[in-house]
């Protein structure tokens, strides 16, 4: 009897860490709805279809932040370029648009985004520089780089397009936030490409065992250049989203979002490592993390506080999941 009570917990056991490990969206999904729940506890009344939509419009320029952490993620390597790459995305196309116009405006700061993920790509995969100071370094270019930008445009009193304030914090009914028109499709693409291209199964094949996957004719190389290019225009594409969400043009606009970005990635499920994760899972992390910051400011917690308990609760929660994915 108690062999078969041991067994039926050893098969309970296994059975959540399979759920976490093969389908980390569901348990994720509840996590969130909890953290819900324990907000409107907190102040009754607030969450409703606006409150809903707050969350949403909040949630969307991390959750694009956190898809350029998977990615690279799957690969074995991070990106903490990608703030300075969306806040000069944003703050490039506020100094063009009353001179060129919104589309260059908007094209000319996603060329420069993507010829930074170019440059990365190159020094993580021809020259075999760690995406970590890779990407470190590059983020103090850029930063140095909008800052000579910022002095050299400061005459045109640059502001956010009304486009994309209109793109980046609007709603439809209250309740829907325009941005989704941009995520929406950008999810899209990333978790197909993820589930049902070849580039896509490379991504997984190089961070599980870069070895291998040479062997196998594989050229990681080029598909590292390929992945720091399309980083650097999701970036680029999230600090346009940011800059109208906070209708804020500022070199610095994203910097604290790379950290979060991370997180998110983490929490749902991608392995720093590389080889496994997905995008599913970062975007269910974002919101988390949105729905969490809300809660946090419900209570009242001064600044520093609010840091420190969303820290640990980041560093629990990651390590925890770890932990029970790591147990096969």
């Amino acid at each position: 009897m108690s062999a078969a009570v041991s067994g039926d917990r050893w098969q309970s056991a296994e059975t959540w860490r399979n759920l976490f490990r093969d389908r980390p969206v569901i348990p994720l999904t509840g996590l969130l709805l909890a953290l819900v729940a324990v907000i409107e506890l907190a102040d009754p009344g607030i969450v409703g279809p606006s409150w809903v939509g707050v969350i949403l419009r909040q949630s969307v320029p991390l959750a694009i932040l956190a898809g350029c952490q998977v990615l690279t993620m799957l690969t074995g390597g991070i990106d903490l370029s990608v703030g300075a790459v969306a806040s000069m995305a944003g703050f490039v196309t506020a100094t063009l648009i009353n001179s060129w116009g919104l589309p260059v405006a908007i094209v000319v700061p996603l060329v420069v985004a993507a010829l930074v993920g170019l440059i990365t790509g190159i020094g993580v995969g021809v020259f075999r520089v760690h995406p970590l100071i890779m990407t470190l370094g590059m983020s103090l270019v850029v930063l140095g780089l909008a800052n000579v930008w910022q002095l050299e445009m400061v005459q045109t009193g640059a502001g956010v397009p009304p486009a994309l304030r209109t793109l980046g914090s609007g709603t439809f009914l209250d309740v829907v936030p325009l941005s989704l028109l941009v995520f929406v499709p950008v999810a899209a693409i990333i978790l197909f490409s993820l589930k049902r291209t070849g580039y896509g199964r490379l991504l997984y094949a190089i961070g599980d065992n870069p070895i291998a996957a040479r062997l196998s004719g594989a050229r990681a190389w080029q598909v590292l250049i390929v992945l720091y290019v399309i980083s650097g225009l999701l970036a680029g594409v999230a600090g346009l989203l940011l800059s109208g969400l906070t209708n804020t043009a500022s070199v610095s606009l994203a910097e604290s979002s790379v950290l979060p970005a991370v997180a998110a990635a983490v929490i749902g499920g991608t392995s720093i490592m590389g080889g496994r994760g997905g995008y599913g899972g970062a975007i269910i992390g974002a919101l988390i993390l949105t729905v969490l910051t809300a809660l946090l400011t419900v209570l009242g917690l001064p600044e520093a506080s609010r840091q420190i308990v969303f820290g640990a609760i980041i560093v629990v929660v990651a390590a925890a999941y770890t932990r029970v994915t790591d147990q096969a």
